[in-house]
């Protein structure tokens, strides 16, 4: 009579175990994919997105991966656009804490070097006492300075603060003459200015008038 030998279960448990291994460790492995790594920004396509309003959801788009580089940018190398950046990130905590008084420093410093967009900004704040005490004269001297560098909304802002009776009557002719060439597409603005310009016209002489169209 022949002995009946059978494996044990727990054998036979093993050997499935066993083979299941080996075929997993012959399949292919599929490499995780490396994180992209964002690309800094030239100064022209910061400017750009700082025209735009769209820099700080640029930032916040791209995960918060460059604020190194960005504070680098503007606290060491001093780089106007990267200056107003990274004060705006600041001052509306995106990406950093917030701090408004060095976000309002940056800003400074960057509408000192001449950037247009910080010097608007700025104008804009003490205009409205946004983040700052409201300040005309202060505004003024900031709009004034971003206008005549053509930036269109602070152009508008300062002939509708001359039309309000703030400022000086010796700046009227410089506003409308920036504001006159400027060229505007949009048919609500256009003629939003074409108002504004006509109230500021009636402030001055006629020859006055003739001679800033020119």
């Amino acid at each position: 009579m022949k002995p009946n030998f059978q494996p044990f279960a727990h054998v036979k448990r093993q050997l499935i175990a066993a083979t299941a291994v080996s075929f997993a460790l012959c399949m292919p492995v599929k490499a995780a994919e490396p994180l992209q790594a964002v690309q800094l920004y030239t100064q022209e396509q910061l400017i750009k997105l700082i025209e735009n309003n769209e820099h700080l959801s640029r930032v916040t788009l791209d995960n918060c991966q460059l604020v190194q580089d960005i504070e680098a940018r503007a606290t060491r190398m001093s780089i106007p656009a990267y200056q107003f950046l990274y004060g705006d990130m600041l001052a509306y905590a995106v990406c950093v804490e917030r701090d408004v008084d060095l976000g309002l420093y940056y800003m400074r410093l960057a509408a000192d070097q001449g950037l247009a967009p910080a010097l608007e900004q700025l104008g804009r704040y003490y205009h409205l006492g946004r983040l700052v005490q409201k300040d005309l004269a202060k505004a003024i001297v900031y709009l004034r300075e971003a206008a005549s560098q053509g930036n269109l909304k602070a152009q508008i802002r300062l002939v509708e603060m001359f039309n309000q009776g703030h400022g000086s009557p010796r700046d009227y002719e410089s506003a409308y003459r920036w504001l006159n060439k400027a060229i505007i597409f949009d048919k609500k603005q256009h003629a939003r200015v074409a108002e504004q310009l006509a109230m500021l016209a009636e402030k001055m002489p006629d020859s006055v008038v003739a001679r800033a169209k020119r």
